[in-house]
Formats: structure tokens, C-alpha cells, sequence
């Protein structure tokens, strides 16, 4: 098998849908580019921002949640999502998040200059400057991300053996490693084992990493059978995908690259009309008098 080459998505849970839009829109300044439910719940949306193309290792994917079941970020976890800005920009973000009343902190935990924030459901997320320049200032897609795992050192093996990341460096606090894929995204696994987390509001759900195509994506199924309970093959529109979870406890999901986004919207369109899974189309009414308005 060919190594796993980039993050295709990470998906979090958040409470207001209007919020969670505001911020990631506005703020962020990342596009909308599909309007969904959860296929597991059609009283629910699933938004996904992504760049302006929504090319695969740009998507943030969220489930906002009228509930207050909010979780606990801790082992079994995405911790930190990291998105790469061009180089240079860091100052135009910092005046961003200050106009917004967004609080940040410098750091370089990820390697390189970095804004450190809280989005308004308590993600932890980071702006970091990338080696790209460009004339714009938006968000490019990815950095990496940071992982709290039950068992760091058996993620690390299970990351550099199976799916074929690159170890940069070892430091007391991490593993820093690095994915194949022309975007370099970054992966931190955490060495600290921190209290098992718990799914909710405030939470990352899981990382979806990146396969070409479906017979890729059986191949890694039966690969990771052989130590994991694997789920089906699930078609999820715009993508087919298996779930599991890693030696650490994190929920992972292996999702291919195609058939897209713009398999029932055009490109300029992303976004605009709330797509439902064929299932639900007979209940589109009752859905969307359920479903917030969005803003």
C-alpha cells in the first residue's frame, strides 16, 4: 500500500450552527462549501468549510449541536487543529482576531510562527505561517494537527509503520511527524497520556486521513481489520469511507478523495442550498423547518 498522503478532513462537534457559521465565515474567512445533515441524524447539520476550490486537505467539517452535552478534550482525541496561512501573514491575523475580540497567544509548538486560539465552542486552533506565499492572506488548508493518545508511543508506531508518516524529531512533550503529500502536513502525537476524553461539544470527533479511491480504501480495510474493528464501507455522498480506532483510542477515518463536492452543486455554488442524502429527500420540508436558519 502506498503511504496515507495528506489529512482529507477533521470533523468536530459545537454547539450554535450560527456561531460555529459566524466564526469559521467571517472570521476564519473559509468558505461554506456544502450544506448537509448528518446521515446519522437528519435533525442535525453537518457544514463544511473548506477553501475556495474545497480541495482535499482543506476541510473542516462540524455537527452543530442544540444540546449542551459538551465533552472533555483528553486521550483519544484530536487536541489542536493547526491550518497553514501564507507566509508573511501573521500580523494581518493577529489584527483579525483582535477586531473580532479573539484572544491569542504566539507560539511555534507546530515549528513555525504561530497563533494560538479558541474558537467560540472551545476548539483549540492555530494559525500557522507556511513557506507559501501568495497575494492573499486567507487560510490555505491544513498545517497538521496535535493527537492525545492512551498510548502515544503505540500511535507513533502505528502512524510511521502502517500508514507511512516520516519522523522529524522527538521532544520530552512530542513526536513530530510529517505526511508524505506535497502539503507536509504536520503530526504531533502528545507523549504526555492525559484522562480518556469524552465526545461533545468542544471536541474534535475524528480525522478523516486521505485515500485516492475506493480500492485503495478496501485495501486499507482489510490491512487494519487484522488489528481493529473496522467498520463497512459507508457512502457518504461525497465520499465513501471506514471508521476505527487507533491503539489510542482516537477514531479514525480513511475517506477517498473523489466523487466531491460538486457532485450536486456547482463549484461557484458550494454551499448555497441545503443537500440532502437521497434517504431524506422525502422529508426535506420537516428537516429544514427543524434545522436553525443559518445567517
Amino acid at each position: 500500500m502506498e503511504p496515507i498522503q495528506r489529512i482529507h478532513h477533521i470533523s468536530a462537534t459545537v454547539a450554535d450552527a450560527n456561531e460555529n457559521l459566524q466564526f469559521y465565515r467571517d472570521v476564519l474567512k473559509l468558505r461554506l462549501v456544502k450544506k448537509t445533515v448528518n446521515f446519522e441524524d437528519n435533525g442535525t447539520y453537518h457544514l463544511y468549510f473548506a477553501n475556495k476550490d474545497a480541495d482535499d486537505g482543506t476541510i473542516m467539517t462540524f455537527f452543530p449541536l442544540s444540546s449542551d452535552l459538551y465533552g472533555r478534550v483528553g486521550a483519544g482525541q484530536v487536541r489542536r487543529i493547526a491550518f497553514a496561512i501564507p507566509r508573511g501573514t501573521l500580523p494581518y491575523w493577529k489584527n483579525q482576531l483582535n477586531t473580532n475580540s479573539v484572544s491569542s497567544i504566539e507560539d511555534n509548538t507546530f515549528g513555525a510562527p504561530a497563533l494560538f486560539l479558541n474558537d467560540p465552542h472551545d476548539l483549540s486552533i492555530a494559525l500557522v505561517e507556511s513557506e507559501t506565499e501568495m497575494k492573499t492572506q486567507n487560510i490555505l488548508g491544513f498545517f497538521g494537527v496535535e493527537l492525545l493518545s492512551e498510548k502515544p508511543d503505540e500511535t507513533l508506531k502505528q502512524l510511521l509503520n502502517e500508514m507511512g508518516l516520516q519522523l522529524l524529531k522527538v521532544e520530552d512533550d512530542y513526536y513530530h511527524l510529517e505526511m508524505v503529500g506535497t502539503e507536509k502536513h504536520k503530526v504531533l502525537v502528545n507523549r504526555k497520556i492525559t484522562k480518556l476524553g469524552r465526545l461533545g461539544i468542544g471536541t474534535v470527533h475524528h480525522i478523516a486521513w486521505s485515500v485516492p479511491d475506493k480500492s485503495a480504501l478496501e485495501q486499507f480495510k482489510k490491512h487494519f481489520e487484522q488489528a481493529a474493528q473496522v467498520t463497512a464501507i459507508r457512502d457518504r455522498k461525497y465520499f465513501n469511507s471506514v471508521y476505527f480506532k487507533d491503539p489510542g483510542k482516537m477514531i479514525y477515518e480513511l475517506a477517498t478523495v473523489g466523487p466531491g463536492f460538486t457532485v450536486d452543486e456547482p463549484l461557484d455554488q458550494l454551499g448555497t442550498t441545503l443537500m440532502l442524502p437521497e434517504q431524506y429527500e422525502d422529508q426535506r420540508d420537516e428537516i429544514e423547518a427543524r434545522l436553525p436558519k443559518l445567517k
